[in-house]
């Protein structure tokens, strides 16, 4: 399957993508892929789908493991750190 965007224009808005959603490029650039997303529907779709799965992992990232999990994981990553120490010292 190829890639259907294709062009200078889509793969400058493709490569700038993450810096355009995450606001991190200069305002004259910014408005150069927004009319370009506005007009290309491939790269639209490659923007919405870029945003929704940083919005998910952003989402992801702030939540909180409940304490039994917590406990469980710190209580093997001791455990594992005390076998590794004692394997260095043999």
């Amino acid at each position: 399957m190829t890639d259907p965007c294709e062009g200078p224009d889509c793969e400058k808005a493709l490569e700038n993508l993450y810096l355009f959603i995450d606001q991190e490029i200069d305002t004259a650039s910014c408005a150069e892929i927004q009319a370009h997303i506005d007009g290309c529907s491939d790269c639209l779709s490659e923007y919405d789908l870029e945003r929704v799965v940083k919005s998910l992992v952003s989402r992801s990232c702030s939540e909180v493991a409940p304490e039994p999990l917590r406990e469980k994981v710190l209580f093997s990553i001791r455990k594992v750190h005390i076998e590794i120490t004692e394997q260095r010292s043999t």
